[in-house]
């Protein structure tokens, strides 16, 4: 096969996001039919993992059709095999902590507020159910750093700042999420923009490398999923939406965006104390 095609990188944008969309529409077209799912409308979890699992289980597929033809390297994508494992093992550890705070703050608005509200049940979660949600939070996660802070990012880098570049990819990582929940999603995107701005940072601390960017992405995934699978239908509590989120998204109040901030002073510190404070 041709290596080495003469492209410009953000051509290679344009063709990898071209690629991903048109191998996956035959398949979710027929799907989303079934599922009762239009683009740019709300979609239950029952509607949009399917779909998301046809689209993310596409995405290595044509990275390395990109890889191979432009003759970038996986490390270019931040992918450096075994030797992520530590620093996405780290990056779980520090998510799970900051998403842990993030409730146990919210818990405790929420009791002063309503001190009638029962707990949520953590006693009914079981080990399956925990597996399968890390299984699904480690697959999201690693699909979207593998895409927006490891190629997008890179391609974007070749021709500006790695700052620069880092709000762009966070710019587009942070619109894409309205073709699943539509205008409900609008109140997060700047909490979405500065998540992504949080994993670019990891990745800079990181070597380039996406190992604690994604062990974050899953801690942080993981943990919103186990809290909305205990809530599940318990009828909603009357708070200060701009404190724990709009509509219950956690991106959309001032304890998210503290969680982002505190972790990406964390990150800052991490790196100040690997470099001697230089």
């Amino acid at each position: 096969m041709i290596r080495d095609i003469s492209l410009d990188p953000i051509g290679w944008i344009g063709v990898f996001f071209a690629t991903w969309v048109v191998l996956w529409l035959p398949m979710a077209v027929p799907l989303a039919q079934r599922l009762h799912w239009r683009p740019f409308q709300p979609a239950t979890a029952a509607q949009k993992l399917p779909l998301l699992a046809i689209l993310y289980g596409l995405a290595p597929l044509v990275l390395w059709g990109i890889q191979h033809l432009s003759a970038d390297t996986w490390a270019a994508y931040g992918w450096v095999g075994y030797r992520l494992i530590p620093s996405a093992g780290a990056g779980l550890a520090m998510g799970l902590a900051g998403i842990g705070m993030l409730y146990i703050l919210r818990g405790a608005v929420l009791q002063r507020l309503h001190p009638d509200q029962p707990p949520l049940p953590w006693q009914q979660l079981s080990l399956a159910t925990l597996v399968g949600l890390l299984a699904v939070a480690a697959s999201v996660g690693l699909i979207e750093e593998l895409v927006f802070r490891g190629f997008l990012h890179h391609a974007l880098r070749s021709h500006l700042d790695q700052w620069v570049a880092g709000a762009i990819a966070s710019i587009i990582f942070a619109s894409l999420h309205l073709v699943w929940d539509g205008r409900g999603t609008v109140p997060q995107l700047p909490g979405l923009w500065l998540m992504g701005m949080v994993l670019t940072l990891a990745c800079w601390v990181d070597g380039n490398a996406i190992g604690l960017a994604w062990g974050l992405h899953t801690g942080w995934v993981w943990g919103v999923a186990t809290v909305d699978t205990l809530q599940g239908d318990r009828p909603p509590v009357t708070t200060p939406a701009w404190l724990v989120g709009i509509h219950g998204q956690p991106l959309a109040g001032a304890l998210g965006l503290l969680l982002l901030l505190g972790t990406g002073g964390g990150l800052t510190l991490l790196s100040q104390m690997a470099t001697g404070g230089s």
